[in-house]
């Protein structure tokens, strides 16, 4: 009895706390068009520090030429699987902490982004994002440090911007993830065309290699009825259709063995081992989205194709393939949503009985946006062997709060 107490106080709380987006005066005298645009702008401009639900404390000098952003965002998660084979497991974890420090200096058109994961920390991972942009025009910006490289809607689209508790299995699969180098990206009219060019070191999230191998990447998205944000889920409730289309390419390079090198090895590729021992390996891994919004519908999918190539006398090859494909609902608008999503990887197809699917299903109750969420998703994870395939049972709670 006193857990149903604890459990429905903690509801109520998180839905007080959900509603408390307290407005300014003068957000309320703009919205009642009291005042205009310019001046709403310019009784802005005298706050020194400004804070808006979700983003964060913003401090801006006197000159406006430098500005601070601080935010912070927690996942809380418990996760119950239940295995054919092996013991059974139940874990609590804080799956990430982050924070992050971005802005701009010296001018609007220079900005910078700082965020770490303490969730990660005492690891390589522990710095995600350390770059500066700089923007020549909105279809002409270079960014240069440590960032996602543009490969994936589902993986350029925030971790906690998503519709189930975490990304698909298809998308860990296959994503090259961050990397260190320099970034040329822009979008053009209006946000209907955007694209992205990058040349990396190749090494992965804060890793450096010795050789001469570097990575490029390069995608482009086409959003034909206007720019959709790269968020799942139809929060916005929109009053028009939305519809992107993207494809995307990565080329690699590395030996095999070489130091640090699970930093870059795709999980596909990392579950070969037909490779040789220092056998230089070219890994090209390309893909292409689709998502589609309107009225608290949405859906998107994926699909990726990969192949590593070896400089053996054998010409040796492993081909991969896989995508996962998702939809959602919401059934009380703009709050509690219904998903469904169903993921498929086979990571080397010259090999049978190796195939992993993922079906899933999930709800979410958004207090206020992906900003402060409940999430809980159920999966049943098929694997096949060359002995008996097994169907794993993964159950899913996680809690959200972005400040």
């Amino acid at each position: 009895m006193k857990g149903k107490i604890f459990a429905a106080g903690l509801l109520a709380a998180l839905t007080v706390a959900g509603n408390a987006e307290a407005k300014s005066l003068e957000d309320i005298l703009k919205e009642k068009g009291v005042i205009t645009e310019a001046d709403y702008k310019e009784v802005n401009k005298a706050k020194p520090i400004k804070y808006k639900v979700g983003s964060g404390f913003t401090f801006l000098s006197d000159d406006e030429k430098f500005s601070l952003n601080l935010g912070s965002r927690i996942q809380a998660r418990y996760t119950f699987t239940d295995n054919d084979e092996k013991n059974d497991v139940s874990e609590w974890k804080v799956r990430r902490a982050k924070f992050w420090l971005k802005g701009h200096a010296y001018s609007k058109d220079l900005t910078y982004k700082v965020q770490v994961n303490f969730a990660d920390s005492g690891s390589s991972k522990m710095l995600e994002d350390a770059f500066f942009n700089y923007r020549l025009l909105n279809e002409a910006q270079i960014l240069v440090g440590q960032d996602k490289v543009p490969f994936g809607r589902q993986e350029l689209t925030s971790s906690g911007a998503q519709q189930f508790v975490d990304r698909s299995n298809a998308t860990d699969t296959f994503k090259p993830g961050r990397d260190i180098g320099a970034k040329f990206h822009g979008k053009a009219a209006g946000g209907i065309l955007e694209y992205s060019a990058g040349w990396y070191g190749g090494g992965g999230q804060s890793q450096t290699r010795s050789t001469n191998n570097n990575a490029v990447a390069v995608r482009v998205a086409v959003n034909p009825l206007g720019e959709m944000k790269y968020s799942e889920a139809d929060l916005e409730h929109s009053k028009k259709p939305l519809v992107s289309v993207g494809a995307n390419w990565h080329r690699n390079a590395f030996v095999k063995g070489e130091a640090n090198n699970t930093s870059y090895y795709g999980k596909w590729l990392s579950k070969g081992a037909k490779f040789a021992a220092n056998e230089k390996i070219e890994v090209n891994t390309a893909g292409a989205d689709v998502a589609f919004k309107w009225l608290g519908f949405s859906a998107q999918g994926e699909y990726f194709w990969a192949q590593g190539d070896g400089d053996s006398v054998s010409n040796t090859k492993q081909r991969a393939h896989g995508f996962y494909a998702q939809t959602g609902y919401f059934i009380i608008p703009k709050h509690l949503e219904a998903a469904v999503r169903y993921s498929y990887v086979d990571p080397d197809r010259s090999i049978t009985n190796n195939i992993q699917t993922e079906t899933q299903g999930a709800i979410s109750y958004y207090f206020n946006k992906h900003n402060l969420k409940l999430q809980a998703d159920v999966t049943n994870i098929h694997k096949q062997t060359s002995g008996p395939s097994t169907d794993d049972m993964q159950y899913r709670l996680q809690a959200q709060i972005i400040f």
